[in-house]
């Protein structure tokens, strides 16, 4: 594997960028080594500045389900382009967009489009204290909800705790109004609630873990979420950013026929580019500026590239058996790789998500369950996927994503790769 070019280009951005990056994941140091300068993607492969080629499990962090450089995605944003790339005005692809999500999802009634996940969980949040006048948030250790302040906070000490800070920069004062508990822990959900129910304004969580590991949780905890809330005046907020459209049109709230209060999606409704939304029912809605006294305001909220790209791309996804065959795809390479039981190497896997772990247990649900030191195993496979063209993110807490465009070939050739490196 040549990295000459990479080499060049890293140390080059170390003198523009913190770290040489700008997203701390990309500068490789959960794995070492070099990062990789991609230069182009198509279908399910990609291509680094060196010319090595490889089969992505990355996606772009999950959004590519259709592969990179989807024909009918490109061809909807260049017709787009050509009538301009940003108004900071209402088009019509804001509508349509608007109609395909919500025509097909019987979770939300209105939606606001932002620009990330980041900015979809912090204005669902505030609209969560605006909605119910209350200022406390409840979150999960092992969920992470993009970097906004009262969110970068991990657990403390004792069974309910307000945590401690997860970056400089974060004021104690908003740490103060966050409570964080274990996932899995019904326990400590209730004791969080004996202690503030009159306080918390919404309990917010992936229902599908999947940013430190994958923590699937059972359906009868996330009923329980539901229940509690409900019986505390709380909203449920589930943060979809990664499973929502990836599992099923429907997300998280779909495959367990669960209902929360507010949901937040990620780049999968852009097609890729910078975009992100929340949405809940009417009513919660109407507290959104202009209509409410919550604001949130953004100039390419809704911009038309990123709109006609969403629109190209879950119009595939509302295809027939498009979910089904992709989670198929899915399960013959969890399937190959799980026969492949060396080192306590496993597999977890729910949709089109997939993690690779090493571990003995059966079952991993909280953050707590994972074995730090076991990463120095990920570390050695990493590398030798990479040099035999498997492309992964660069972190063993990552999860990987299954895209319509990978082939039985691809992932043949992924079974035999992965049992070569192990």
């Amino acid at each position: 594997m040549k990295n000459e070019r990479s080499t060049q280009l890293f140390e080059k951005a170390k003198n523009y960028f913190p770290g040489g990056v700008n997203s701390p994941v990309r500068a490789f140091r959960s794995v070492g080594g070099t990062p990789l300068f991609i230069e182009k993607g198509k279908g399910s492969h990609i291509w680094d500045a060196d010319g090595n080629e490889y089969i992505d499990y990355c996606c772009s962090w999950g959004p590519l389900i259709l592969g990179h450089a989807n024909d009918k995605v490109l061809n909807a944003v260049d017709k787009t382009m050509r009538n301009g790339t940003s108004f900071g005005a209402p088009t019509q692809l804001e509508n349509e967009l608007a109609e395909l999500i919500l025509g097909n999802n019987p979770f939300i009634e209105k939606i606001r489009f932002v620009s990330s996940g980041t900015e979809a969980v912090m204005s669902a949040v505030r609209l969560a204290r605006g909605f119910t006048k209350r200022n406390k948030i409840l979150k999960f250790e092992g969920c992470y909800h993009g970097h906004t302040d009262s969110l970068l906070v991990k657990a403390g000490s004792g069974l309910v705790t307000f945590g401690n800070t997860s970056s400089a920069g974060v004021p104690e004062s908003f740490v103060n109004e966050t409570i964080v508990v274990s996932l899995n822990n019904k326990k400590a959900v209730e004791e969080a609630f004996s202690q503030f129910h009159e306080q918390i304004a919404c309990v917010i969580i992936e229902p599908i873990p999947a940013n430190n590991g994958l923590l699937l949780q059972d359906r009868d905890y996330l009923q329980f979420l539901r229940d509690i809330c409900t019986k505390n005046g709380t909203l449920l907020l589930f943060d979809e950013v990664i499973s929502g459209f990836r599992i099923g049109f429907t997300g998280a709230a779909g495959y367990y026929n669960i209902k929360p209060d507010i949901i937040t999606y990620g780049k999968i409704i852009g097609g890729g580019f910078p975009v992100g939304a929340y949405g809940a029912s009417k009513e919660i809605m109407s507290c959104i500026s202009p209509d409410g006294d919550v604001y949130q305001a953004g100039t390419l909220s809704g911009n038309p590239v990123a709109m006609s790209a969403g629109i190209a791309q879950l119009s595939e996804c509302l295809k027939p058996n498009f979910y089904k065959d992709l989670e198929t795809k899915t399960q013959k390479l969890v399937n190959g790789l799980s026969e492949l039981r060396t080192n306590n190497f496993k597999l977890f896997s729910i949709g089109s998500i997939f993690w690779i772990a090493f571990t003995e247990k059966e079952k991993i649900q909280c953050a707590e369950d994972i074995d730090a030191d076991s990463m120095k195993h990920f570390r050695t496979l990493y590398h030798n996927l990479l040099e035999k063209g498997i492309y992964t993110g660069p972190s063993g807490y990552e999860v990987g994503f299954v895209s319509e465009a990978l082939s039985n070939e691809d992932i043949d050739r992924t079974i035999a790769t992965f049992k070569e490196s192990l």
